[in-house]
């Protein structure tokens, strides 16, 4: 009983990272925030879909460059993170969208701290990327 108790008492100190929720990205160039995404699980898998651009010359711009089912479609409201898995800590696996250049990139996701998230983008290898910090939106 009393080890019963112990590892109830411990699974609420030791939770898996959230990622849900909702975050303002950050451009890795100019430091500007540019824009809202929506981080939501569905069937284990995670996806992000953009909520908001922030800057108003982005507003009503459409997915110009973008191919397939999402050309010419609007920005705000387009999945842009697909099919990424938990891998311990870090969700990996998926693609992330870039709207300005309609390019696919391979993507990992991984929490530093609560509110900052680490979005790294490549192709081929990891080491051969980018990465976005996002911070957690209030």
């Amino acid at each position: 009983m009393m080890l019963a108790t112990y590892f109830l008492f411990l699974s609420f100190f030791i939770q898996t990272p959230n990622y849900e929720g909702n975050w303002v990205t950050i451009d890795d160039e100019t430091g500007v925030e540019k824009s809202i995404i929506k981080l939501y699980i569905e069937n284990d898998t995670l996806f992000g879909r953009i909520e908001t651009l922030l800057l108003e010359e982005d507003q009503g711009q459409l997915c110009t460059n973008c191919s397939g089912a999402e050309l010419n479609q609007p920005i705000e409201g387009l999945i842009i993170l697909k099919g990424l898995t938990r891998d311990g800590d870090q969700w990996t696996g998926g693609t992330i969208l870039d709207p300005a250049n309609g390019k696919e990139y391979q993507c990992t996701l991984t929490l530093n701290g609560t509110s900052d998230l680490n979005v790294r983008g490549f192709i081929g290898f990891s080491f051969i990327g980018r990465t976005q910090r996002w911070k957690r939106s209030n």
